[in-house]
């Protein structure tokens, strides 16, 4: 009787690896969604891959988002899950980070911001982009960074306004153009409440035509040899977080609507 049993269980888990197995290659072959009509769509699985391998920088030089993964960055964008990730890297991480670091009297205690989609929002310029699913479009984004009317992003004032209040220098480098952007940018951070950094640095000429990684090393070397302590350095791109001089500690916020070297 246990000699019967024992084969029969035997069959049974042959049976079930046999359609694991079947079922994994399956899933392999229609990873990639399917046309429109077709028996399956895998394509919120797969969206939510690439964001994370797009996150994580295992993708990189990406242009565009993927057209099918449209509705995916646009809903993890708008519907929330967005705001919920920057509330737990800013609340839950950085704010118990700077309640430890013992700051000194000399007034060089440093923290560095990015400007766009780390303390200035441009989803709905992006909106206008599909998301990302268009290509980058530089005079669209100056023409849009012109008008100054980018809100903020409500916890990394929150973040801003708390660093400022504990005693750090606060300041803010971005890739924007300085000839062209400076003016509306300074104008927008202040209409949004941004008030009190110690310098907001933008690309001047000699910058120009360096990727970001390049550029804001440059720009942080600058401020070390100044006799800033880089105790914290924020951004939504890599290269906001990459090279020489990045800081003590780096935070990444979620941006899967572009990438920028």
């Amino acid at each position: 009787m246990k000699g019967i049993l024992r084969g029969v269980v035997v069959i049974f888990m042959v049976a079930v690896l046999a359609e694991v197995g079947e079922t994994g290659r399956h899933l392999r072959s229609n990873w990639r969604p399917k046309v429109e009509g077709g028996n399956y769509d895998y394509s919120y699985s797969y969206c939510l891959s690439w964001r994370l391998a797009a996150e994580t920088n295992d993708i990189r030089g990406w242009r565009t988002v993927p057209s099918e993964c449209l509705r995916h960055v646009q809903s993890y964008m708008l519907l929330g899950q967005y705001n919920l990730d920057l509330n737990l890297i800013i609340f839950e991480h950085i704010f118990p980070y700077i309640s430890s670091i013992p700051l000194s009297n000399d007034r060089y205690d440093a923290w560095i911001l990015d400007v766009d989609d780390t303390c200035l929002s441009n989803i709905m310029y992006y909106k206008l982009r599909q998301f990302g699913c268009e290509p980058y479009d530089p005079q669209g984004f100056k023409m849009w960074a012109s008008k100054g009317g980018s809100p903020a992003i409500p916890a990394t004032l929150r973040l801003f306004n708390k660093l400022v209040e504990a005693g750090f220098k606060v300041i803010l480098i971005t890739g924007r153009d300085e000839e062209t952007l400076y003016q509306a940018t300074s104008d927008n951070l202040h209409n949004q409440g941004f008030i009190g950094y110690e310098r907001l640095i933008l690309r001047s000429a000699a910058n120009k035509g360096q990727g970001g990684v390049v550029y804001k090393s440059e720009k942080r070397k600058q401020l070390v040899e100044e006799g800033y302590r880089i105790w914290g350095n924020v951004g939504d791109q890599w290269s906001d977080l990459q090279g020489d001089f990045i800081g003590n500690r780096t935070f990444k916020l979620p941006n899967p609507m572009y990438f920028v070297p």
